[in-house]
Formats: C-alpha cells, structure tokens, sequence
C-alpha cells in the first residue's frame, strides 16, 4: 500500500497496463462526481465491501481514491490484507484532485 499524491497516482495509473481505479464513497458521493473509469465500491458497506473485495484480482493494481483520503487509505490496508499487492492510495483525495470528473 501507498499513499501517493495526485501527480504520481496518476502516473502509475497511466503507466500501468493491469489497472482499475476504485472509488471507496458512498453512492451518493459517487453521483456527485467520480475520476472517469472509476468502480464504486462503497467502504461504508462493510460486508458488500468484503464481498467485491474477495472478486477482485490479487495481481492488479488498484487505484483507489474518497473524498480526503481517509477512507481509502483504510480500504487499501484491508485490500493489502486480502492479499492484494498493489493498492495505491489519492493522498487529499477528490478534495484535491484537479483533473475533470464525470457525473
């Protein structure tokens, strides 16, 4: 797991040829804005968060980003302890990202 300002987050998502972006909100967060390309998992839903987190793949590399970068800081330790190697988190979160997002 690594906490990653929006420059370099994004770098290694471009860089990388094996990557999803995960965005830990709530839906209704999600509905206000999202990083195009995002897939909501939604950290709050404990046991449906578990439950997406055991489908995904242990040898991608995950992008992951919430509103400051709190919670997905935590659902990069819990994705680190399922297994899942390569989980970076948006320090400052969409608070601080200056690219566009969808709605």
């Amino acid at each position: 797991m690594e906490n990653l300002n929006e420059k370099k987050w994004y770098e290694g998502l471009k860089a990388s040829s094996n990557s999803e972006i995960i965005d830990v909100r709530t839906p209704d967060e999600f509905d206000d804005g999202y990083i195009e390309g995002a897939r909501l998992l939604n950290i709050q839903d404990s046991s449906k968060f578990m439950a997406e987190l055991e489908k995904l793949e242990k040898d991608k590399d995950y992008f992951v980003y919430c509103r400051s970068g709190r919670r997905s800081e935590m659902a990069c330790q819990i994705m680190e302890k399922a297994g899942i190697k390569n989980a970076y988190n948006l320090q400052g979160g969409i608070l601080d990202w200056t690219g566009n997002l969808k709605k």
